[in-house]
């Protein structure tokens, strides 16, 4: 589940510097600086120095990064220097979104599988090529691809009973879109989005 050492609120700003680093090469860029990074990301170049000096020495006082090797570096921290296959469970309208969003395979993710519980949608193929299964198959199905990843994109009703199957059948890292906080042993890694708590911390600042 990765090096408990390294502080969590470190490792989510990891994604961010992978992120900045790959707009950077898209620019022909070949070198950069934490300078440049934290004026990008409007985080303190001390800082990301910091975060960088968990993982060993990447760049050379004076140059700065070299932006492919330190891109590199961070794929194969974050372990997505390979394709990830990920389950979805749920093929409403935000469902449907994430199966056909193709932003996932760049970033190392790849929706393997799209279940759900209405009969009247089990069978249809979405626009992606991927056909939705019968949520009462997942359980079987994750074990026997040995999926590890899901998202769940399921009323708050649901939310619980699919994370529980997910993770009794092996699933140990669950993206949740579901607007409530699950109940997941310490072993299963859990992130939770909801646009909604989002917006609420957005109008509090608007008063």
């Amino acid at each position: 589940m990765g090096d408990r050492q390294v502080p969590d609120i470190v490792v989510g700003r990891l994604p961010i510097y992978l992120r900045a680093l790959t707009f950077l090469k898209a620019d022909n860029r070949e070198i950069t600086s934490s300078q440049e990074l934290g004026d990008r990301l409007g985080i303190s170049s001390a800082q990301i120095r910091k975060d960088l000096s968990h993982f060993g020495e990447f760049g050379k006082q004076g140059t700065g990064y070299e932006i492919r090797y330190l891109e590199d570096n961070l794929r194969e921290i974050l372990h997505v220097d390979r394709m990830w296959d990920v389950v979805l469970v749920g093929a409403g309208d935000l469902g449907n979104a994430l199966a056909s969003y193709k932003g996932f395979a760049d970033r190392g993710f790849r929706v393997a599988a799209v279940f759900d519980a209405a009969p009247e949608k089990v069978g249809q193929k979405l626009p992606g090529g991927l056909v939705i299964e019968d949520v009462n198959t997942l359980e079987t199905r994750v074990r026997e691809a040995g999926w590890k990843i899901g998202i769940i994109a399921v009323p708050a009703d649901a939310a619980q009973k699919v994370a529980s199957t997910l993770i009794g059948a092996g699933v140990v890292a669950l993206l949740n879109y579901a607007p409530i906080s699950l109940i997941a042993p310490s072993t299963v890694r859990v992130e939770q989005i909801d646009p909604t708590v989002h917006l609420q911390h957005l109008t509090y600042y608007l008063g």
